[in-house]
């Protein structure tokens, strides 16, 4: 049975509640509902009984194409996440210095090259933090909802020299990534539990769970079997999680600071493009439409917007007018459900963008 997240009057996360006693505290007056990226949410009016806590651990399954993240405490499976990894900063990187150097060729003002800055000790690659600010940007989000007192990520490891301490250590940028992500979470205040693969596997053969071999499904078997594991190492528990529902999520690819298209239109002239504003309204944020109902802000063009789907982040229309569409909230990624798992009355999800 799904639970629904309690946070207080100034937003600090409470212990999860029975929906069935969160519908009955909406009704009373005592709660009010709201929507959390897909996730349904209560905020009580009034102050709590108590504010005594359990245990509750995030538990992190770092992937190259697909993350298991999980929430849960040792009695109650809270949450299970399983998100797109964020894939296409190194191709922006790359397009970006092709860009850059074919501008100082060409006979127009342009400023000196300056010295390469980024190259210091502590310098993490651009698609790397990219990969790792993303887990970190969801942990944050979700310890705004739940009272998280234990993070467990599962330690992926790189392949290693024999003898070249040096090379193992800093050769790979998986090894840097890592260890940036590792520090950042110690930073939030709680407790880090940093797991080996081999033991993970171990101890999810240990429980009679099965992981499953196409790490692309959208089942719970693909990744947030191990994430779920992971909170097991981390507090204990029941052999089983009380639910597997899944809530899939995927980030919004934004062009933030591109002032127009690559590649030149008729008489050499480039289209404006790139931004995250869209006559108001930023770009990923949910609106409600009269026709077409909930959906999220593309671009812009001719004064007007484009709607795009949440389910499956297809355009719905590029004539939307701002008066029409009512502004619900902001979002950089869209979710979903998996079309095959069924649909909790009080703890299920909006859809996606794109």
């Amino acid at each position: 049975m799904l639970r629904v997240p309690v946070v207080d009057k100034q937003g600090a996360p409470l212990m999860p509640t029975h929906p069935n006693r969160a519908a009955r505290w909406v009704q009373s007056g005592r709660a009010t509902p709201f929507w959390s990226r897909g996730v349904w949410c209560i905020r009580l009016n009034d102050e709590p009984s108590g504010r005594h806590t359990q245990s509750v651990a995030i538990g992190i399954d770092p992937g190259s194409k697909r993350e298991g993240i999980t929430v849960a405490s040792e009695a109650h499976c809270y949450l299970n996440i399983q998100a797109a990894a964020l894939t296409w900063v190194k191709d922006h990187v790359e397009t970006r210095r092709q860009m850059r150097r074919g501008r100082r060729y060409r006979k127009c003002p342009y400023r000196q090259p300056r010295a390469n800055r980024r190259r210091t000790h502590s310098f993490v690659p651009p698609s790397t933090k990219a990969r790792w600010q993303w887990k970190l940007r969801l942990v944050r989000w979700l310890m705004r909802l739940f009272p998280i007192s234990h993070i467990s990520v599962e330690d992926v490891q790189a392949l290693t020299k024999k003898g070249a301490r040096r090379w193992n250590v800093m050769f790979s940028p998986l090894e840097v990534g890592k260890q940036w992500f590792y520090e950042q979470l110690e930073a939030l205040g709680t407790v880090l539990f940093v797991v080996q693969g081999y033991e993970v596997a171990e101890t999810r053969r240990a429980l009679g769970l099965t992981k499953s071999s196409d790490k692309l499904a959208e089942r719970w078997e693909a990744h947030c079997v191990d994430s779920w594991t992971l909170t097991r190492l981390a507090l204990g528990g029941t052999e089983q999680p009380d639910h597997k529902s899944l809530l899939c999520v995927v980030p919004l690819r934004f062009h933030r600071r591109r002032l127009h298209l690559l590649q030149p239109t008729k008489g050499g002239i480039r289209r404006p493009d790139g931004g995250t504003r869209s006559l108001g309204f930023t770009r990923g944020s949910l609106v409600r439409h009269p026709r077409y109902g909930l959906t999220y802000v593309g671009g812009s063009s001719k004064e007007r917007i484009s709607l795009h789907a949440l389910a499956t982040g297809k355009r719905l229309t590029q004539m939307a007018k701002i008066e029409d569409c009512r502004f619900r909230c902001f979002s950089s990624w869209r979710f979903y459900r998996p079309p095959f798992l069924p649909t909790a009355k009080a703890g299920g999800l909006l859809g996606a963008s794109r």
